[in-house]
């Protein structure tokens, strides 16, 4: 099967995406993998699968598949590439675009700039839906990874799982080994993604992130979306918040705790082309 696919980035996060409304698409776990191998396939973090929606008010359904193959519910930096991708290639000619994923319903706002401003629902801190084995909602969880290792981490869900630790230096954390360990720990039965997090101040904050089934990305707009609503819920943290990744900078603007939550940053195309499944 040969697949027309383009290549995409938000801030070095990167994307095979595919246009499966005009193509016949069926990709095995087992393919997705192969096809994100950086040396001997097309290489990227995740791929992100453009298919006709079926529910009123929603333009398209997207699926977000983890370089490991595994499917989940949410990639921010992702829906900022898919805004562009359907504009760019006709898909639609609208600047609001309706989509919804696994797990959620977003709207992707195109900006003259070219960056994309995406609005999620408001972040849920339910254990059972996040999900995480927790009997009660708590500002921290402790994680006990041996008897001499454990940390205190936030957790929520923006449309996937969320562990945010606070650091004094994110320089000095091992984001491969900790990262690897706190995701796969059974705590959290679907696994997690996990965000280092460094308060410059009350509107800026540096991110490492840990993605479940990639590895540490140079960006992730649900874990900087999920880093934000946790600094402005617990610790003070401004309504307008600069997050800065080791790829660039991310805006979050959350005016109220109750309101919607929105993410604005950049998506940039990178090249197109076709390749056979493996």
């Amino acid at each position: 099967m040969s697949i027309h696919f383009t290549k995409m980035h938000g801030l070095g996060n990167d994307f095979m995406v595919i246009d499966g409304v005009n193509q016949t698409i069926k990709l095995t776990a087992a393919q997705i993998s192969a096809l994100s191998n950086r040396k001997t396939g097309i290489g990227f973090d995740q791929c992100l699968l453009v298919e006709r929606s079926h529910k009123p008010n929603i333009d398209f359904h997207y699926r977000i598949f983890n370089a490991n193959g595994t499917e989940v519910g949410q990639c921010g930096n992702g829906a900022r590439c898919i805004a562009r991708f359907v504009y760019h290639y006709g898909l639609s000619k609208k600047k609001i675009i309706n989509v919804s994923t696994q797990t959620t319903n977003l709207q992707l706002i195109l900006n003259t700039d070219n960056t994309v401003t995406v609005r999620f629902d408001h972040p849920n801190l339910t254990p059972s839906t996040i999900p995480l084995h927790a009997t009660k909602q708590s500002p921290y969880y402790s994680i006990q990874l041996s008897d001499s290792e454990h940390y205190q981490v936030h957790a929520l869900s923006v449309g996937n799982p969320h562990a945010i630790l606070v650091v004094p230096d994110i320089n000095i954390i091992d984001v491969a080994i900790v990262g690897k360990k706190i995701s796969e720990h059974p705590f959290f039965p679907e696994q997690t993604n996990v965000e280092f997090m460094q308060i410059l101040s009350k509107s800026h904050i540096k991110l490492r992130v840990y993605e479940r089934g990639c590895g540490e990305t140079t960006a992730c707009g649900s874990g900087a979306l999920a880093a934000a609503a946790i600094g402005k819920l617990y610790h003070q943290l401004d309504a307008n918040i600069t997050v800065s990744l080791p790829g660039g900078d991310l805006l979050v603007n959350w005016p109220t705790v109750t309101d919607y939550i929105f993410l604005t940053g950049p998506a940039t195309f990178v090249y197109e082309g076709n390749v056979n499944s493996p």
